[in-house]
């Protein structure tokens, strides 16, 4: 069977460095005790690793070509054909914990850890290779220009690190960016203190007019906000995720 012929349309870019690969599922090692879903394997080269260092592995893979790759190739695999922003996490792992890997499409990257996070309570770590930039922004401290929505609503519930960078000519076809491994490891918090809901809308709100001050960003969500609260002066970037929760909880106290 000849190599599955990589999709644009599908933002596939085949990792074809070994060695990386092997990083890669190494991110993992210490939840090798649960179970592992790859997203968008391709044609394997992770989850050859993954299998060999003993995780149990679940692969979900949209493109059919890759799936009749991963039939020949590795038998017994358990693969799941469809999408992923579209499964019930909960259903497809039985409810039980589980560790998300992948060397994720390009283009649905920020849409597969935005599913990820409906998923938080079950998923205690969570790695892979992505475009650098998306990267580092999902790991980007306070006070940084990296910083946006998916920053905070990420590090509210897991600790972010961003691991190693990845060079374009490491795969096929070659991408035009370079790539960044990350990990996220569910952190202490259990709740926010505050509605889940109301402190999305409140980060969402704030950074879709990142430019503008708090004061002035916030309006759209709460025209009375009161222009002397401490985090009145600040940029959305500038704040911790404390910081949102509290604005959050003052933006509910006018409401």
């Amino acid at each position: 069977m000849q190599k599955v012929k990589p999709k644009k349309a599908l933002g596939q870019h085949f990792l074809t460095d070994l060695r990386v690969a092997e990083r890669i599922a190494a991110t993992i090692d210490d939840y090798r005790s649960l179970p592992a879903l790859e997203v968008g394997p391709g044609m394997g080269v992770l989850t050859r690793f993954l299998l060999e260092r003993g995780n149990d592995v679940t692969v979900v893979e949209i493109d059919d070509e890759s799936v009749e790759w991963l039939r020949t190739h590795f038998e017994g695999l358990k693969i799941v054909e469809g999408d992923f922003l579209r499964l019930d996490l909960a259903e497809l792992m039985g409810g039980q914990q589980f560790t998300v890997i992948g060397n994720y499409p390009y283009n649905i990257s920020s849409q597969i850890f935005f599913h990820i996070l409906d998923f938080k309570e079950l998923i205690p770590c969570c790695a892979g290779m992505l475009q650098r930039e998306v990267a580092e922004r999902l790991a980007a401290a306070p006070g940084t220009k990296a910083r946006g929505i998916l920053s905070v609503l990420l590090q509210a519930w897991y600790d972010v690190e961003y691991l190693f960078t990845v060079s374009e000519g490491v795969f096929n076809p070659p991408p035009k960016v370079k790539s960044g491994v990350i990990r996220l490891t569910r952190n202490s918090r259990t709740e926010l203190g505050v509605d889940a809901a109301l402190f999305k809308s409140v980060v969402k709100t704030t950074f879709g007019q990142r430019r503008k001050t708090i004061r002035n960003s916030i309006k759209a969500l709460c025209a009375d906000f009161p222009s002397d609260h401490p985090l009145a002066g600040k940029r959305p970037e500038q704040l911790s995720v404390e910081e949102f929760i509290e604005l959050t909880a003052a933006v509910r106290s006018r409401g």
